[in-house]
């Protein structure tokens, strides 16, 4: 199942411009019209239900002027909703024993259908699948994806397979890291202070492995930011009252664009 940090869920509020199109997928055009490259969102546990990845989406076709994609990891079952579990928005917070029983009970009753239909091979070809079709229509010279919670596990299982050009990590869920140290492309990782799934020691032990391929393979960029304050989800569910959180998830944001800004060039 998904992480504990990930079943949690805080809506941004903002009007879309884009629009639900390909298998379900939320498209954002380049507002300039002709995009030569994209970005494709891989979503946390919610998936399209919660309008946050939309919002996000727009703000990247906008600052990058390109297309960006988020394709619907769930087959339109996304297998929580947002308002089913509240855990920590910030660091410091601690969750009750109520809130543990509930989410345990939760993860129980769900569990059957997410390996059902969320399992990682049936996720891995869903986005394959749906990045083979809009390269074959729209014929991008790079495509580069960011990833959330859950979609951050993607991202690092799909790094190593050709199918994207460079990727954002975001508080990633579960991974191994025989997948990361097949990492062939760069990376640029956004990591929360506090967080369940990627904890400091596996951030640390990343890091040291991106670190000893990149002596390698020189050309293999990658970036490790650490962000104050903040808890698993804080780039992709964030609690804006907190100020911590703000400014963790909008250098997040800055961080995402400055990265394909970089490396999603052509």
């Amino acid at each position: 199942m998904s992480c504990p940090d990930c079943f949690k869920g805080i809506a941004l509020t903002g009007n879309t411009v884009g629009s639900i199109t390909t298998n379900g997928a939320y498209f954002s055009p380049a507002p300039s019209g002709t995009s030569k490259v994209a970005v494709v969102l891989l979503t946390d546990i919610f998936g399209l239900h919660l309008n946050n990845p939309k919002v996000i989406a727009d703000l990247f076709a906008k600052e990058l002027d390109c297309d960006v994609w988020v394709p619907d990891l769930f087959n339109g079952r996304p297998p929580i909703r947002p308002e089913e579990m509240s855990t920590p928005e910030r660091a410091g917070d601690k969750m009750s024993f109520w809130a543990k029983l509930q989410m345990f009970f939760l993860i129980l009753r769900r569990l059957p259908a997410f390996i059902f239909n969320c399992r990682s091979s049936l996720v891995d070809k869903r986005v394959t699948d749906f990045v083979s079709k809009i390269q074959a229509d729209k014929k991008y010279e790079k495509i580069g994806a960011v990833g959330y919670c859950f979609g951050g596990s993607a991202a690092i299982r799909l790094g190593p397979t050709g199918t994207f050009n460079t990727l954002v990590i975001a508080h990633p869920g579960a991974f191994s890291f025989k997948d990361l140290e097949a990492m062939n492309v760069p990376t640029s990782w956004a990591c929360a202070e506090e967080d369940m799934s990627f904890s400091p020691e596996n951030r640390l032990k990343a890091e040291a492995v991106i670190a000893a391929k990149k002596k390698d393979t020189p050309s293999l960029d990658y970036e490790f930011i650490d962000y104050k304050g903040t808890t698993h989800g804080f780039a992709a569910r964030p609690n804006l009252d907190y100020p911590e959180v703000k400014e963790g998830f909008e250098a997040c944001l800055a961080q995402t664009v400055n990265w394909f800004k970089k490396t999603l060039t052509v």
